[in-house]
């Protein structure tokens, strides 16, 4: 199995991603290469480890050049169209061609699924393809759907998210039934807009029978209470919710590191209570549930944070690898397959 990976793509591209790929190396199964710039990455090859060559570091690893990159300023649909030796465009050819069997990103997001939904296609059946990050939640993760791929949609797109993340989570957590909720302003059937309303009845009346477990209405404040599995909105709202999410995790962690060190007497107390603080410091770390799964389309997509770091790199490489190796795409053709028949 190759993992394919943007090398080119984020704000800290491209160390963050040569770091997180030869932190993940040894931890995987796959191989992973890199696509970039390849005098480029081998200088940073040099420069952080005193290799002239990837392989030297590990036999997994390898790069294709690619002589352009996609920035994050660029418009999606003309930078997928005019830069065809970018590192983004290559990569996806290469996961067309099957030369991969999974591909990760940090770059242009407009230009991640432009070139998703145009180069790899999307499955048969699904109107439009979602973004999925997992979140913290009670006990386990919380799937989010979706996280800002269709700022506007109708109840159906929503029906599919809904879909989709039920397959996903099924194939790869095997989650028999996964507990799916829909992001509103209350609980009652008569809240929240159309699209919600319509969208909840659709859910209601229909559910069982498209193979979605739908216990109604969710609140933002009870979407983490650990008995839902994935929460479906739409792009607009799931970015929202997606980044104030980040924003209050990082905001917990700080508060409670600056309170721990605020004397030496609150660092005394805390000394024997600082596993159960760091356990609870990494379930609030988003970095620790990787990237964002771009599902509906004909392979595997991992949309990493732009901001990504190494750490985060290396948890994404390892999500991406399970993502692969769960069949979740291949199932998702099947099973839209069946409905579409």
């Amino acid at each position: 199995m190759t993992i394919i990976l943007d090398a080119m793509g984020g704000d800290n591209a491209p160390d963050a991603a040569i770091k997180g790929a030869i932190k993940a190396v040894n931890e995987i199964e796959s191989n992973i290469l890199l696509v970039g710039n390849e005098n480029i990455i081998l200088k940073k090859i040099k420069e952080f480890y005193g290799k002239d060559k990837i392989e030297e570091i590990s036999e997994k690893l390898k790069i294709q050049h690619a002589s352009e990159n996609i920035e994050m300023e660029d418009i999606p649909t003309e930078a997928i169209k005019h830069k065809k030796d970018s590192s983004m465009v290559v990569g996806f050819n290469m996961l067309k061609e099957n030369k991969g069997d999974v591909f990760i990103s940090a770059g242009n997001s407009g230009a991640l699924l432009t070139g998703a939904t145009l180069l790899v296609g999307r499955i048969k059946g699904i109107d439009r393809p979602a973004i999925a990050p997992m979140l913290p939640a009670y006990g386990k993760g919380l799937m989010l759907m979706d996280a800002g791929a269709n700022t506007n949609c109708k109840p159906m797109n929503l029906v599919q998210f809904a879909q989709m993340a039920t397959i996903y989570l099924r194939n790869t957590y095997n989650i028999k039934e996964p507990v799916i909720g829909l992001l509103n302003i209350g609980t009652e059937p008569t809240k929240g807009n159309e699209l919600i309303k319509e969208t909840y009845k659709i859910l209601t009346d229909d559910g069982k029978k498209l193979g979605i477990n739908f216990i109604g209405n969710v609140e933002g404040r009870d979407a983490f209470s650990g008995k839902i599995d994935a929460i479906i909105t739409d792009g607009f709202t799931g970015n929202v919710f997606l980044k104030t999410v980040e924003g209050f995790g990082k905001l917990v962690k700080k508060n409670l590191t600056e309170s721990l060190k605020k004397n030496i007497l609150s660092m005394l107390a805390a000394a024997p209570a600082l596993p159960a603080i760091n356990r609870f410091k990494k379930t609030m770390d988003y970095k620790e549930y990787g990237g964002a799964l771009f599902l509906g389309v004909k392979k595997p997509v991992v949309k990493a944070h732009g901001s990504s770091d190494e750490y985060l790199f290396y948890f994404t490489i390892k999500q991406a690898e399970q993502f692969a190796k769960s069949r979740a795409v291949e199932k998702m053709k099947e099973e839209f397959e069946k409905i579409r028949k």
